[in-house]
């Protein structure tokens, strides 16, 4: 029986098979078989560890500037709309589901609820769910799941229109008539690939940042809402970087936008500040740790940031520069009525945590204990806005959420995602040199290139098949 083999039962691996499992179906080919191949003894192990356990599949605004290569990635979601059309799925359209993936999983029985920044999560708020619905339209639509089958090489075919032959660790070979890549992540494309496609390096992001722990030790564990600010001290290096990557000159762009007159000042639409060129913006949470920052701001911020750059914590988000010298200047002089002398500690006490005050005052050369005066509060406001925090690197790989890297998209079709060189041949989900920031979006990126290449796999055998 003549096979379409899928590599990787994670998020892109089972949307491909699934994708390709319809069109098969569509195509009436009973007599091709999709063959989800995990090295794990379960798919979709790596699904169930997202969002805290509970999945956050989906955001309910996806772009293309959204991620990285985004012009390659605008290329798939275009495919993806015609898939949609072509009739990949009709209970999600029916029922007024814009996106394809939405769509996609509608067909698939999944309900799912908002939250916070458009973040898409299953009603049940268990992982179980999303993985559950996948792998039964899996099954019904006859997709054959083969676990603890490790690929370690894959060879192309040795004449035109014949079949690939995709080594496992046990021993035995499969010879499929198409192939779609969809293992990566953190670990790479563990699998031998034909000379003609090579995987590039990894470097792990959306993690945890590396600072200076003389800093950040006396704020271990504290939670601060606050809007943080990415900043390259080297002005010429960063405006190198951001003329040779559209996702980085996108980031700036917006962050200085964002930020308005309150941060730096103007220069070619990007802003300067003290601590050097704006790369990025995010608002949220920044917990702190006794090795630096955490917390899905920094982890966004972590795409972009590098040794050497410095994070900008504002402490008083909500309240523009002028705006927070004007209230706290009231303040003071409300706090001033008692007749008492106020210390550094006794100022911050009702406006920030004591640790969080008292690297304030520190970065703002004044004292905790010794007097505050009227005179102090710009200071105290300056610091307050914009508490720095050196980038030393990334704190801990482990936690990073996708690696940076992968299967060059040159190399590959936008339309299909098949490889140019090696027909047959394509790739889904983290195998490819693709990322965004957190909210869903990697996860969307998977499960649409996922629906993309699966389907394209099967359009390309039927082609062959009527040729």
């Amino acid at each position: 029986m003549e096979s379409i083999a899928i590599i990787g039962g994670g998020a892109a691996g089972l949307a491909g098979a699934v994708a390709a499992a319809q069109a098969l179906r569509a195509a009436g080919c009973s007599d091709v078989e999709v063959a989800l191949c995990e090295a794990d003894e379960r798919v979709g192990r790596s699904i169930l560890a997202t969002g805290n356990g509970r999945c956050n599949f989906s955001n309910a605004s996806v772009r293309a500037s959204d991620y990285r290569n985004a012009a390659f990635v605008g290329s798939v979601l275009q495919s993806l709309q015609g898939w949609s059309m072509r009739g990949g799925c009709t209970a999600g359209r029916e029922a007024g589901v814009a996106d394809p993936v939405h769509r996609f999983f509608a067909d698939a029985g999944l309900l799912w609820r908002e939250e916070s920044e458009g973040r898409l999560y299953p009603q049940a708020n268990k992982a179980t769910s999303v993985l559950d619905v996948l792998r039964a339209k899996a099954a019904r639509l006859g997709v054959r799941e083969r676990t603890s089958k490790r690929a370690v090489r894959i060879d192309a075919p040795s004449a035109p229109e014949g079949p690939f032959a995709v080594r496992f660790d046990d021993g035995s070979v499969m010879r499929p008539r198409a192939v779609v890549l969809a293992m990566g992540g953190k670990h790479g494309l563990a699998v031998e690939l034909p000379p003609l496609l090579r995987s590039g390096a990894l470097s792990p992001v959306l993690g945890p940042l590396r600072s200076d722990g003389r800093l950040t030790r006396t704020l271990n564990n504290i939670r601060l809402k606050a809007v943080l600010c990415l900043c390259r001290p080297d002005e010429k290096a960063a405006r190198n970087s951001i003329a040779n990557d559209v996702e980085l000159r996108s980031s700036a762009l917006a962050a200085a936008a964002a930020c308005g007159e309150d941060v730096g000042h103007a220069d070619g639409g990007f802003r300067v500040t003290g601590e050097g060129l704006l790369l990025a913006r995010q608002q949220g949470e920044v917990l702190f740790r006794d090795y630096g920052l955490s917390g899905i701001a920094v982890f966004n911020l972590s795409r972009f940031a590098r040794p050497g750059d410095a994070v900008l914590v504002d402490a008083l988000p909500g309240m523009g520069l002028a705006q927070a010298q004007e209230a706290l200047g009231r303040r003071f002089e409300a706090l001033m009525r008692d007749g008492a002398v106020l210390s550094g500690e006794d100022w911050g006490r009702g406006m920030l945590l004591p640790a969080v005050g008292a690297l304030v005052l520190k970065q703002a050369g004044l004292s905790v204990s010794g007097p505050f005066a009227a005179a102090d509060v710009p200071a105290f406001v300056r610091a307050a806005k914009a508490l720095r925090f050196p980038v030393e690197g990334m704190a801990d790989p482990a936690q990073c959420q996708v690696a940076r890297g992968g299967l060059d998209i040159a190399a590959f079709d936008g339309r299909t995602l098949e490889a140019r060189a090696i027909p047959g041949l394509f790739a889904a989900g983290e195998a490819l040199d693709v990322d965004g920031p957190c909210g869903g979006y990697n996860l969307h990126w998977a499960w649409a290139s996922g629906i993309v290449a699966g389907d394209a796999a099967v359009r390309k055998m039927v082609a062959g098949k009527e040729a």
